[in-house]
């Protein structure tokens, strides 16, 4: 029977537990919110960022799945309102929800020891992938952040029986589906892992007694109807809300005339219309583009390949030791765990899967498999410190060298990693397994910030040409708009808008006139030269000549094989 000291002893602890996770997501949050705008933007922020400014100007929005879901553009639209648009403020929502993801890990404390539940929310505050996509406006970290939030918050509701966790759960749920369509796979995994969780209760009690295993499985139906009968009104509650939240954030949006949430607003009888768009209709253009489409049609081993070689380089040792704490876990006196067993089967057939139903290939993807496997890596790196403080206790001096080795390299691989990658290399081709290579070099950020200044003095006519040309030998058309207000709505007018991402984010935000010349213009032919004229490398000899007083700034426009020249006439910088 417990003590009062006892109680008090468990009490000081676990607040001590709380105390630890708060500080690690406060240095998690810290982390993500210095030097945030820094990095210039990548193609995909600047796409979507571009998207964000054009709704908050027209009002107009719909689902696009070639984007992903509302979430970011609802959003940020309110965070460019309160703090401009920005670098800094596109990417500050990701970055907030980043910091609070070891939080979570409070959530499981019922399920994992104490030193486990504050390395889990260590491991989710400084894994370099983990980091850098936390400064980095793409839904994948979003996703998975409230995926594994929404997991935590049921975990508790089924602890305590307390139907605020479930709801908490569900609204976090809900935002995971509005920010990308590769949330439909969570709930997927999670069924996935259950059955197998049930396969260990069966298999145990098949030891026990000859026919024991389907006893064990009568009793399970039986527990799933009671416990379905206990939560009924909950669950028919969370239903409700989750649909809601669906329908707020996917209905259109019309600027004002025409079946839209804004309109619905001011007449009711709308609703049905609205209801279905943001549903039924949004459902038949995921289906359309996601899974009728032929994005997945490609080889499964290369793909495989790059989703192991991003791991190994930003997550070699959580994995190795999600290894080492799900096969410990799995042997001990007790085990297996289910939290632990979910995280691991739910990790490795990410690993597996993700490969196969992603349509480039992105690091970003392994987002998805290092969340999970953070809990039996938690269970791994708990373990190894546990031998060397039993080898302290001991006297043991070469275990417990060899444990303060082990951990002092996994600290320095993910600290180490994590800095390099999200500050100092942040946009550098060193550390191409773990960036997209559609990102710019940050020297970039110096013409921009000329051309925010040009564009402010500038009065007449285009502030900004795009020299629209194409390579040597290639049908392929770069830069040339033949609208350019085409561009006000999405999808923008042809043929080569996005081969400018992510110029039109920085252009649009300084409020800069934008034009563009077609394919096979003489720099000749061209009449009032605007004071900013952009280029790829291989047409600077041609146009040099025509832009005296230009001054030439040339830059890498991806992480590699892509090089801009940005001509720019410096007398409107006085």
């Amino acid at each position: 029977m417990a003590t009062v000291d006892d109680t008090r002893s468990r009490s000081d602890g676990r607040q001590r537990l709380l105390l630890a996770v708060v500080a690690i997501a406060a240095v998690a949050l810290i982390a993500r919110l210095i030097f945030l705008g820094d990095r210039v933007a990548h193609w995909d922020e600047g796409r979507v960022a571009y998207w964000t400014l054009r709704y908050a100007e027209t009002g107009v929005w719909e689902y696009r799945p070639i984007v992903h879901g509302p979430f970011l553009f609802h959003v940020n639209k309110y965070m460019f309102a309160l703090l401009g648009p920005s670098d800094f403020s596109m990417r500050l929502i990701v970055a907030l929800v980043g910091g609070i993801l070891p939080l979570s890990a409070w959530n499981f404390r019922e399920h994992l020891r104490d030193l486990e539940v504050a390395v889990l929310a260590g491991l989710l505050a400084l894994n370099p992938l983990l980091l850098y996509y936390s400064r980095f406006m793409r839904n994948d970290l979003l996703v998975a952040a409230f995926m594994f939030i929404a997991l935590g918050f049921f975990v508790r509701a089924y602890d305590t029986g307390r139907h605020r966790y479930f709801y908490v759960g569900v609204f976090a749920f809900a935002l995971g589906f509005t920010t990308k369509e590769s949330a439909i796979l969570y709930p997927v995994c999670w069924a996935g892992a259950a059955v197998l969780l049930l396969d260990h209760r069966l298999f145990r009690a098949r030891d026990r007694l000859p026919h024991s295993w389907k006893q064990e499985l009568v009793d399970h139906g039986f527990w799933l109807r009671d416990v379905l009968r206990a939560w009924a009104i909950p669950l028919a509650v969370g239903l409700l809300e989750f649909f809601v939240i669906i329908v707020v954030f996917y209905a259109p949006r019309v600027g004002g005339t025409g079946v839209g949430f804004d309109t619905m607003l001011s007449n009711p009888a709308l609703l049905p219309a609205v209801v279905e768009r943001a549903t039924v209709g949004s459902w038949q253009e995921f289906y359309g583009l996601w899974i009728a489409g032929g994005h997945q049609e490609h080889a499964y081993l290369p793909y495989l390949g790059d989703f192991a070689e991003t791991l190994l380089y930003g997550a070699g040792p959580l994995v190795a030791f999600a290894i080492v704490g799900f096969v410990a876990d799995r042997y001990s006196k007790g085990g297996p765990r289910d939290v632990v067993a979910l995280g691991a089967y739910w990790g490795f057939v990410s690993v597996l899967g993700y490969p196969i139903v992603t349509d480039i290939m992105a690091p970003w993807a392994t987002i998805n498999a290092i969340v999970p496997l953070a809990i039996p890596a938690a269970v791994g790196v708990s373990l190894i410190i546990r031998w060397g403080q039993e080898a302290f206790e001991d006297e043991d001096t070469v275990s417990v060298a060899m444990t303060a080795v082990i951990i002092l390299f996994v600290a320095g691989f993910s600290v180490g990693t994590a800095v390099d990658v999200a500050y100092i290399n942040s946009a550098s081709e060193e550390n191409k397994e773990l960036l997209q290579w559609a990102q710019p070099h940050n020297d970039l950020r110096e013409s921009l910030d000329k051309i925010a200044v040009v564009a402010d003095n500038h009065e007449e006519g285009a502030d900004v040409l795009f020299y629209g040309t194409r390579p040597s030998g290639s049908t392929e058309t770069r830069f040339y708009v033949e609208n350019e207000s085409s561009t006000l709505y999405a999808p923008p007018g042809g043929p080569a808008w996005h081969t400018r991402l992510p110029l039109p984010w920085y252009l649009e935000a300084d409020g800069a006139e934008v034009t563009s010349t077609e394919p096979g213009t003489e720099p000749g032919e061209i009449e009032d030269m605007p004071p900013v004229v952009i280029a790829y490398e291989w047409d600077r000899e041609e146009l040099e000549p025509h832009l005296d007083g230009y001054t030439a700034h040339e830059h890498e426009f991806r992480l590699w094989a892509d090089t801009i020249v940005i001509f720019i006439d410096e007398s409107y910088l006085e």
